[in-house]
């Protein structure tokens, strides 16, 4: 077991100004997909130029901010947006989504490809591997804001937190004195999982061309079953709960749902074209 230190949100405060950590793991997710992208870019020249990165990646982030806000109102805080729409610009109070990241960065792709030319999954594919240490980045944010704890646990490296660490009313049935028990830290499960994992996996599936939505269908596989796994001993926030009744079923695993589907419909899709241009 071990003692969650207490951590300052805020990482440079330089009199009024104030930089928080949860803004530097986005700084840090966009920069490293600038540089992974220049790099792949260089590596498989041909649809896009190292010097078109930086709009992909301005597009990229447009997606992420954007379809993450609306996508954390809408999936989350829907009763909140219902009795005030006001509460969807009320960025200062935080909350973003993973799906509706993934959808704005999706639509954004969409628009961007029309200027590129090229096929929306030629587009995808591209910035799969590019993605996961991102994603890592904002999992560590999660863990230095001590949100997104799991069910308590019995590893060594599970984290002992004090009430005002884990608000009792912010997650549903572990409240009281439960607070100081021993957590999962499931932020940093899901950092090595959707991140670290994910991204060694893509970056060494990238290194050779592959049939055409193979990164895109893995990236879209993989997150979805490492999100799931997670959310299994992630505990959802009080306002949201489990679903239709279970004790288990999160609005995390929902959403990630039709991301497994999608991505093995890919891989199939993938994979018989990989066979007819073998045989043409």
């Amino acid at each position: 077991m071990i003692a969650y230190p207490t951590i300052d949100p805020v990482a440079i405060a330089l009199g009024p100004i104030k930089v928080y950590w949860y803004g530097l793991m986005y700084l840090l997710a966009f920069s490293s997909a600038w540089w992974l992208g220049k790099r792949r870019a260089q590596q498989h020249p041909g649809l896009i130029k190292p010097e078109q990165v930086d709009d992909l990646i301005f597009y990229g982030a447009l997606g992420v901010i954007l379809g993450g806000r609306i996508g954390s109102v809408l999936f989350y805080n829907f009763d909140s947006f219902l009795q005030n729409p006001i509460y969807l610009f009320k960025i200062w109070e935080g909350g973003m989504s993973f799906h509706g990241g993934f959808i704005g960065v999706l639509v954004a792709m969409e628009i961007y490809r029309r200027k590129l030319g090229c096929r929306f999954f030629e587009l995808t594919d591209f910035i799969a591997p590019l993605v996961p240490l991102g994603l890592a980045a904002g999992r560590f944010g999660n863990f230095l804001n001590a949100e997104l704890w799991g069910a308590p646990g019995k590893v060594p490296w599970a984290m002992k937190l004090s009430c005002e660490q884990f608000p009792p009313d912010r997650y549903i049935d572990y409240a009281g004195p439960l607070c100081f028990s021993a957590r999962h830290p499931t932020q940093l499960y899901e950092m090595l999982l959707e991140g670290l994992l994910l991204f060694a996996v893509l970056w060494y599936l990238s290194r050779k061309p592959q049939p055409m939505m193979t990164l895109s269908g893995y990236f879209a596989l993989l997150y979805g079953i490492g999100r799931s796994l997670v959310e299994l001993i992630r505990l959802p926030d009080a306002h949201v709960g489990y679903l239709l009744g279970t004790d288990w079923l999160t609005r995390g695993m929902v959403l990630s749902l039709p991301m497994i589907i999608a991505g093995i419909i890919l891989l199939v899709l993938a994979q018989r074209e990989g066979k007819r241009a073998a045989i043409s």
